[in-house]
């Protein structure tokens, strides 16, 4: 067999060709890739034997198999022997040819494995470190085809989406969308987005997937491209719950930061300032970050010179610090801070930063500086208040105990400044009051303490005064006051009281000395005002009997104590009786028939002249209504007080009374004083006017003894005047009492009144009163106040002699 002849066919493969003799096991023919594969040079081969070249030992048993005449085809993996003894896997096909002259040989083609083998073991290798890599990421991770099937996930991915077992074992892509698209609160709106990418290869997206069970990841998805063209679609689900609940507390922290009341201060371990917020800035008077500078510079603390060893002290024992710190500015005041100083440290423990908290003070300090000024001083004057007083008189006690010298204290209140409030105004009275305490300063020593204690009411501590020297400051006291007082465009004069206590005769505490001094102020009330009085013992005695007498009468009002004596009142022409004047009296168990002189005055100080008042108008037109149901009409004239008469409904209690007993109002006479009508004029003529329009008679009592005035008198619907009985006294003896008494009557009858003569007890003066012309007069001459019985018996004897006769 010629071998060229194979050579010109074999040489041009790139497998290695043997051509083999089946016989002898020995290779005929061997092309340059076979003797490449095997490592000799081409010739090396023939004439060598197939086993030198095998290293399969099953390849020996199919070799004899050739040479005992069993022919076969074989196409498997095999090992061969290189010339060095090292193993090369080939790919081989042998089979048998037979050639022209009938002769069979053995053709055996191979393929190195080798480039392959290693090939496949790199993508191998690939493959797992992909495989691991795609495992050991965090994030979830879907990899699909173009047509939306998925060829793989990781672990991550399927714990995210909460796969169930059975998918991970058996994938089923429908099974697995659909498990994917329950798990989201839109399963609609989540399959139409994965639609969407898939209709679009090229597209990446970048979103957010919120899931039912309140967690949120975040979905990138991006083409999978291979030489340049996609082949599929890479998912990335990443769990961003924490993250974004952190970005969120973040977001929130730099506006907390930012917008922060108070001001926060960032630096480093060595307290250089980072940051700071803008709270901060405008606290410090900063247009600009002071970025850099040391922030123990800028503060300060007078009290503690150093603070800044201690802050560091303490921030590194304890990681924080608290405490009062003053901020230097570039221009104005220092600013007092609240300070809270943290040290934030690494997860090492190294200090990382300080942070300053700080509170401005200013306000704080202010308001305390104010509040302490409002507990001990009076914040419309400025005086010292009760509270400061009590301590000054304290230490002058403590004071005078170690020395015997004793003080004085005065108790001032201003007479009349409730018509000034009541008048002008409370603004008005404020300034007045301020005045005031100015000039009581001037009459003082460095060493007195004057005080207010609320209103009107002022009270002195005379430092180691005597009798002799208290009486000289009152005086002085009572004439600054007095002097004329001009405010804007208004003057007037004040007047004051005085009652003066001295320690320790008339007390131990500042209470008892209080107590005893307005005591003897208020004696000084009652005994025309405008002077000063020393508390005498006494006056307590005389205080608790009013003070029981006010809790008396208020028990007599409501235990029927009370009751209504009538005295009549007799026309001068006629010699009737047409009226009678109803007088309240006081059966006091205890003190017999108390006159009204006793007790009126304190009724109208504690207010009780109202109800009273109410008392005596009810019973007396229920009086009234009886005898006109007698038969004996007869009018009668109540007395109002001035606090009665400015009730707000006193002209509808007055209607009411007279509808509830069917009393005839023109039965009904209201007395009432010139001092009630001038307090409101415009007020006081509106009701007089409700009351005329009832039908009620309207008289002016104690006429002559107040302000009058002519141009009011002539407004009110007034029926008759009241002469008071002071100008009846000694009128038969005194010219100008009779010529006053004379002016008055001709003034009623020219008003179109009739004028009544009080108090009239003698002959003479009824005499001189009916030459004068006046028309009716009531007193002790014709009758003395009597109960309504006794009237009436009175009244039936003058029908039986109608001759008026002077009673007893």
């Amino acid at each position: 067999m010629n071998p060229m002849r194979w050579a010109t066919i074999a040489e041009g493969l790139i497998e290695a060709v043997w051509v083999v003799d089946p016989q002898t096991r020995r290779i005929l023919y061997g092309n340059t890739a076979a003797a490449r594969l095997l490592g000799v040079e081409p010739g090396a081969l023939i004439g060598s034997a197939v086993e030198d070249w095998i290293a399969d030992p099953q390849d020996h048993v199919y070799w004899q198999e050739w040479q005992d005449g069993i022919e076969q085809t074989l196409e498997s993996e095999a090992a061969v022997r290189r010339i060095d003894g090292e193993r090369v896997r080939v790919q081989r096909r042998i089979s048998p040819v037979t050639l022209e002259g009938g002769e069979t040989v053995v053709l055996v083609a191979m393929q190195d494995l080798s480039e392959w083998q290693q090939a496949c073991q790199r993508l191998e290798t690939l493959l797992a470190e992909l495989r691991a890599a795609l495992e050991s990421t965090t994030d979830g991770i879907l990899v699909c085809d173009l047509d939306g099937r998925i060829r793989a996930f990781n672990r991550t991915f399927a714990a995210v989406w909460e796969l169930p077992e059975a998918l991970l074992t058996q994938p089923d892509d429908s099974a697995i969308w659909g498990h994917l698209a329950a798990r989201v609160p839109d399963p609609s709106g989540f399959l139409s987005r994965l639609g969407e990418l898939q209709r679009a290869p090229l597209l990446e997206a970048h979103d957010a997937v919120l899931l039912r069970n309140g967690r949120i990841l975040e979905r990138i998805s991006r083409p999978q491209l291979a030489r340049g063209r996609p082949i599929g679609r890479i998912h990335v689900f990443r769990d961003v719950t924490q993250r974004t609940a952190m970005e969120a507390k973040l977001r929130l922290a730099a506006k907390v930061f930012e917008s922060s009341l108070d001001a926060i201060v960032v630096t480093d371990p060595e307290r250089y300032i980072v940051t700071c917020n803008p709270a901060a800035l405008k606290l410090a008077a900063l247009e600009r970050d002071p970025q850099g500078e040391r922030l123990d510079d800028l503060l300060y603390a007078p009290s503690q010179p150093d603070w800044a060893r201690l802050v560091a002290q303490a921030l590194a024992d304890q990681g924080y610090w608290e405490g009062e710190l003053w901020l230097r500015r570039p221009e104005g005041p220092a600013v007092a801070l609240l300070a809270s100083w943290v040290l934030l440290r690494d997860s090492d423990g190294r200090p990382l930063n300080t942070v300053l908290f700080a509170k401005d003070l200013s306000e704080k300090l202010e308001a305390q500086r104010r509040i302490e000024q409002l507990a001990y001083s009076d914040p419309l004057t400025g005086l010292p208040n009760r509270l400061m007083l009590g301590e000054r008189v304290r230490h002058a006690i403590h004071l005078s105990q170690r020395s015997g010298c004793g003080f004085a204290l005065l108790f001032l209140d201003l007479d009349r400044f409730k018509s000034i409030n009541d008048s002008l105004g409370h603004m008005f009275g404020d300034q007045v009051l301020v005045e005031v305490a100015t000039r009581l300063q001037r009459c003082l020593r460095q060493t007195d303490t004057l005080s207010r204690l609320g209103g009107d009411e002022f009270v002195i501590h005379l430092h180691e005064a005597d009798g002799h020297a208290a009486e000289t400051t009152a005086q002085r006291i009572i004439e600054a006051i007095s002097h004329p007082v001009t405010i804007g465009e208004m003057q007037f004069t004040l007047s004051c009281s005085i009652g003066i206590a001295m320690y320790p005769r008339d007390g131990a505490t500042l209470d008892e000395l209080i107590r005893c001094a307005d005591t003897a102020m208020y004696q000084v009330k009652e005994r025309g005002k405008g002077h000063h009085r020393f508390y005498q013992p006494q006056m307590n005695a005389h205080l608790l009997e009013r003070i029981q007498m006010d809790h008396a009468m208020r028990q007599g009002l409501h235990m029927g104590e009370f009751e209504l004596h009538y005295q009549p009142r007799v026309d001068l022409r006629l010699g009737t009786v047409p009226a009678c004047e109803a007088l309240v009296r006081w059966r006091r168990p205890g003190h017999g028939l108390v006159m009204p002189g006793s007790f009126i005055g304190l009724a109208e100080e504690t207010g009780l002249i109202a109800p009273l008042g109410q008392w005596v108008l009810q019973h007396a037109i229920a009086q009234a209504a009886r005898w006109a149901a007698q038969g004996r009409p007869l009018q009668v004239a109540v007395n109002v007080s001035a606090l009665q008469f400015q009730q707000a409904r006193f002209v509808q209690d007055v209607a009411d009374t007279l509808q509830q007993h069917g009393l005839a109002p023109h039965l009904l006479e209201l007395e009432l004083t010139e001092s009630i009508l001038i307090r409101d004029a415009q007020e006081a003529l509106t009701k007089l006017q409700a009351l005329a329009d009832l039908g009620v008679e309207l008289s002016l009592d104690d006429f002559g003894t107040g302000y009058s005035s002519l141009a009011y008198l002539k407004r009110f619907a007034l029926h008759r005047l009241k002469i008071d009985r002071s100008f009846l006294m000694s009128m038969p003896e005194d010219e100008a009492d009779a010529a006053i008494v004379a002016a008055i009557v001709q003034m009623g009858h020219a008003l179109s009144m009739e004028v009544v003569a009080e108090g009239v007890e003698r002959p003479e003066q009824l005499q001189r009163l009916r030459a004068l012309g006046c028309d009716h007069y009531q007193g002790f001459l014709f009758a003395q106040p009597m109960p309504a019985d006794a009237l009436l018996a009175r009244l039936a004897s003058l029908d039986a002699d109608p001759t008026p006769t002077p009673g007893p």
